[in-house]
């Protein structure tokens, strides 16, 4: 029930003392009379909200904390802020500086199903774990009985916590209904005393009765008994009938099952505090396992002697099975300590976020097991022997990671599916890390090539990472990204807005920011995602392909339908992308690569711009080919016909077909004697084509025939207009492929940059 204010009775401290609660603006505060049956306070607000309470008698305070703030002018009010909190919070009531009792109030979550969610969640977790615990590989080989006297409050509630997702379950539940109603049931054999006169067929324990058995009566004289000697029969025997019976040993295990957990839940409820919600949630499932126990089903149960654990029934009909499932979990949830689960429900809190997070590990673990090979020991090792028992390996802000292999025809690749894992921001370049400061997504999937190690692959930027965060709050997409922008909005004043709100302190798109700094900060990240328990999902390519990309994906708590399905898909989208070793990727890979390990050059001096037809004018990869011309009329030629001749074969003076003399861009004539140049051509053909010395003679060349028919190599050139070179001479002999003497007109090549550094 909502309303806007309430009342909470605090008799047990003092007689009409209440602390009223007020929801600040629209915030609701509810009252629940059947909240205990969830182990809740019946006393409820919203997380996120504000909420000003006052006591009655300003003679009691509450204890200040992070989430209470008392009134700087009275103590005896204030103002309660959950925050992300959720779950029961006890507040301690003081009078003057003693503590003299507490007020439960619940937190609840603004998204409806959390309830659900959480149970759901925590039983998957449970179930992951005892798969895990189940491997062959897996540590245990001993049992133990846990001792709840020596143990922590968060401890024992994180163990109960496992049990109570098994037995609180609707699996269970329906379970136990189903062996109520329709049990396994066996032919019993049972003693009673007949009329002598109703027996039909006599065995030889009846017939022995018709001789000693009393009281008797006498047999009629022409009775073909009393020719043969018999006088008298007994008026009843002693026979067996065959009856129905629930009282199998399939049964017993039942009985025994729920006996087993009901001795579980009340060790840990002797051991805890009364007011605790603890407390009021093993009381919860103890009253709902002596319900079952006291059923006059199991009534007529006897206790097991033996557990036939290999029955068919136990192992095949439906309720049985799922109850022997439970019993063989519970046996191993009872023994399992996780450290982790205190951020979930540390101090009666209940965290369905970080819930979220860590079903997400499972979720996503179970996923990538069907796409990638990831071995048996790598994921045992979630689970390691402590001194508390077994430990599950999972913990906020502690790096959790599982290695596999992909294998495809073309290529193999690496992967690490990491938990929290930290990308360090102090870690320089080419290690992995951040550029600015530490970052530590939720989880990362990372790929390279299997032949080379992590590292290598990192120095060589062969590896691609993969960041995605757990955002159990957003329920749709239009919470972080507005994809229905009305056409008539003026986006100026939407920016505007967002700013006054970001200015109070409201930052609705953090979660896609974070994605933003995840992909430009983490060195060598091919994306970054949010997954939230939503149904849309949103990709965003970088460029032309998949990644370098941001998005979104939906992954729901639900048994049926979580959600993976397209998430999958994308990674599988991932892999075809990786098998495409002429992707944009590789290529920019290599260009980062290839850049960071190179020093810069330096130019100052001006040319032409890099826009329009110019676009790809990288001076370090323009090139200039240097070459001679032998005299004046010669050059003339070579302006009037546009055209440059190199030597071919292996004659003095002919020309290295390598690379950077096929892309060269430009063209420097000089001649004998020369120290510098200007001359400054553009090259304008495609490449070099092949002519005859007579072709070339057809079009003018001057020089007489040598006698010997040669092949030259020909461009195609023109006069360089761009004013950013006019009247500049360029010392030519400084460049570092040029050759003196005989050799000195041997065509060779330099970059733009290079040449702009001879600037005489």
């Amino acid at each position: 029930m909502s309303i806007n204010n309430l009342n909470i009775p605090l008799d047990h401290i003092k007689e009409g003392l209440c602390l009223k609660l007020v929801g600040k603006g629209t915030n609701p505060v509810f009252y629940y009379p059947d909240a205990k049956e969830n182990g809740e306070a019946s006393y409820q607000i919203m997380e996120g909200s504000f909420y000003y309470y006052q006591f009655s008698d300003s003679e009691f305070h509450l204890e200040p904390s992070e989430i209470v703030e008392p009134s700087p002018f009275s103590a005896s009010e204030g103002r309660i802020s959950p925050n992300i909190y959720t779950g029961t919070l006890e507040l301690g009531i003081l009078n003057s500086e003693n503590e003299i009792g507490k007020v439960a109030i619940e937190v609840q979550s603004i998204k409806t199903s959390y309830r659900e969610d959480y149970r759901f969640m925590l039983e998957a977790i449970t179930e992951k774990c005892t798969d895990l615990i189940m491997q062959a590989t897996s540590p245990v080989s001993h049992n133990f009985e846990v001792d709840f006297s020596k143990e922590k409050q968060g401890t024992i509630y994180q163990r109960f916590a496992f049990i109570k997702s098994i037995i609180n379950s609707d699996e269970f539940k329906e379970s136990v209904h189903r062996v109520i109603t329709s049990p396994s049931t066996a032919w019993k054999e049972e003693l009673e005393n007949t009329d002598t006169r109703k027996i039909r067929r006599f065995r030889s324990s009846e017939i022995r009765q018709l001789i000693n058995r009393s009281p008797r009566s006498k047999v009629p004289n022409n009775h073909p008994l009393s020719r043969n000697g018999l006088n008298s029969l007994p008026t009843r025997i002693e026979t067996t009938r065959k009856i129905d019976t629930v009282d199998t040993p399939e049964n017993r295990f039942i009985k025994h099952a729920l006996q087993t957990y009901l001795k579980f839940c009340s060790s840990i409820g002797s051991n805890i505090k009364e007011e605790t919600r603890l407390y009021r949630e093993v009381k919860s499932i103890i009253d709902s396992l002596e319900n079952n126990l006291n059923h006059s089903f199991f009534q007529e149960i006897s206790q097991p002697q033996t557990l036939k654990l290999n029955s068919p029934v136990l192992q095949r009909k439906e309720g049985y099975r799922e109850i022997l499932k439970s019993w063989l979990m519970f046996d191993l949830a009872a023994k399992l300590v996780w450290n982790g689960g205190e951020d979930v429900y540390k101090a009666n809190k209940r965290d369905v976020a970080t819930l979220y997070e860590y079903w997400l590990f499972f979720t996503l673990l179970e996923m990538l097991g069907e796409i990638f090979e990831i071995s048996s020991k790598a994921t045992s090792e979630l689970i390691q022997k402590t001194q508390d028992g077994l430990g599950l390996q999972l913990k906020q802000g502690k790096h959790t990671a599982l290695q596999g292999v992909y294998r495809a025809g073309s290529r193999d690749l690496n992967i690490k599916f990491s938990f929290n894992r930290t990308f360090n921001g102090r870690k320089k370049y080419p290690q992995s890390g951040s550029w600015t400061k530490s970052m530590r997504p939720d989880y990362t999937l990372s790929i390279w090539p299997e032949k080379i190690s992590e590292s290598q692959a990192e120095k060589e930027e062969l590896i691609v990472h993969l960041h995605f965060d757990a955002k159990y709050k957003i329920e749709k997409l239009i919470e972080i990204i507005d994809q229905q922008k009305s056409k008539n909005e003026d986006e100026g004043e939407s920016l505007n807005f967002e700013k006054k709100e970001e200015s109070k302190g409201k930052y609705k798109n953090a979660d896609l920011l974070k994605m933003h700094a995840y992909k430009d900060a983490i060195r060598r990240t091919g994306g970054a995602y949010i997954l939230y328990p939503g149904e849309e999902k949103l990709t965003e390519k970088g460029f032309h392909e998949l990644i370098p990309g941001l998005g979104a994906f939906p992954v729901r708590p639900n048994k049926t339908d979580n959600g993976t399905v397209d998430l999958k898909a994308f990674i599988m989208d991932v892999l075809d992308h990786f098998l495409n070793r002429a992707s944009h990727r590789e290529n920019m890979a290599f260009r980062t690569f290839d850049i960071h390990n190179k020093k810069p050059n330096k130019l100052t001096d001006s040319i032409p711009e890099a826009y329009g037809e110019n676009r790809d004018l990288i001076p370090d990869e323009t090139f200039v080919l240097v070459g001679g011309f032998k005299s004046l009329p010669h050059l003339e030629w070579i302006e009037k016909t546009g055209l440059y001749n190199f030597r071919m074969e292996s004659d003095r003076g002919s020309i290295t077909l390598d690379k950077e003399t096929v892309s060269a861009r430009y063209l420097l004539l000089h001649t004998f004697n020369n120290k510098e140049s200007n001359k400054l051509f553009k090259i304008i053909s495609q490449g070099p084509k092949v002519f005859s010395e007579n072709k070339l003679r057809e079009r003018g060349y001057p020089f007489k025939n040598t006698g010997k028919e040669k092949n030259y190599l020909v461009i195609e050139v023109a006069k360089a207009e761009e004013t950013e070179f006019k009247n500049l001479k360029w010392e030519f002999r400084k460049l570092k492929n040029y050759k003196a003497g005989r050799e000195s007109f041997k065509p060779f090549t330099a970059s733009l940059t290079e040449l702009m550094s001879t600037l005489s």
